[in-house]
């Protein structure tokens, strides 16, 4: 684990969502002071050199690519914008793959998790509430032809032939990211999930397993209360449930390094900014077979004082 990783993880642990936006937008404009010498070190690219990297590392051998992406990390090393990178994306899938990004919500800064903030408004406009996983992610949501799935936490939005397949049902899975999501969906199709500008700690593919398994899942786990909501889409009102399951540990993704071979997801750098790949089925098998062998991605919670 790097210390920028390292330092990232005690944050999110120990200080408020506040805090922690704080500490990364002091993080962000201090990259920005340091443009001038950190492209002078680690040099420039922009969308074209991105694109060559990507089809000379990962390829196009997949029917899915789900990007995780961060322009603010990219930066100032990155020359583009997030629009360029964007199309520079589809124009990589072609016509005959689809391609898949994050629009997931978390809630209002402050409110203490998106559970709290549609306890206070249970109301979702799934058009018109923006993704929180950055710009490109929203650019991508609102282009024409995207379709997203229908749930207002992990949303997921995609382009392409199977993109309805993809997002169709989210409404009804079991949980966000459990049977019947685009999770589940992404595990069975031939799916590449890469970061870009963003490290292992964003792969969500990772809670698939513990709702896939439910009970068979060696770390404890319980319901959590249904909170009744309406979610808006351009078909008007639909009834939604938002459920959840409580795990009794405390994740760690970084374990992922220990659980999962290093083939599985190897993790690089291109011009200092991180890149990661793994492909979803790969690593729904071997976390499975890592949890039925009593190794998950959870520490046990600390004993009550």
């Amino acid at each position: 684990m790097s210390p920028l990783e390292f330092a990232s993880g005690l944050a999110k642990r120990y200080l408020t969502d506040q805090r922690v936006e704080s500490l990364r937008n002091t993080y962000l404009a201090a990259r920005q002071r340091a443009a001038p010498l950190l492209r002078l070190v680690h040099g420039t690219f922009d969308c074209a050199a991105l694109r060559a990297h990507l089809e000379q590392r990962i390829g196009r051998d997949f029917e899915v690519l789900m990007v995780h992406s961060s322009v603010n990390h990219m930066k100032p090393m990155f020359t583009d914008t997030p629009l360029d990178l964007v199309r520079m994306l589809i124009d990589y899938c072609g016509p005959e793959r689809t391609l898949a990004m994050p629009a997931f919500y978390f809630g209002e800064p402050g409110d203490g998790g998106a559970y709290a903030t549609f306890q206070r408004n249970p109301r979702f406009d799934l058009r018109r509430t923006p993704s929180q996983m950055g710009l490109a992610t929203e650019l991508f949501r609102r282009m024409p032809g995207v379709r997203q799935s229908r749930h207002p936490v992990y949303r997921i939005s995609a382009l392409g032939p199977l993109a309805e397949e993809l997002t169709r049902g989210h409404e009804h899975a079991s949980s966000p990211a459990g049977r019947g999501s685009p999770f589940e969906t992404m595990a069975r199709l031939d799916t590449c999930i890469i970061g870009i500008g963003k490290p292992i700690q964003v792969l969500t593919q990772a809670h698939h397993v513990e709702e896939l398994m439910g009970d068979e899942f060696p770390v404890p786990s319980r319901a959590g209360v249904p909170l009744p909501m309406t979610l808006v889409d351009r078909d008007g009102e639909i009834p939604f449930e938002l459920r959840a399951r409580g795990v009794d540990g405390r994740f760690d993704i970084w374990k992922l390094r220990q659980i999962v071979t290093p083939e599985a997801l190897p993790e690089w750098q291109f011009h200092h900014v991180p890149l990661f790949a793994t492909r979803a089925g790969e690593l729904t098998r071997q976390l499975v077979e890592a949890a039925r062998r009593g190794v998950t991605l959870y520490d046990p919670l600390p004993a009550p004082r």
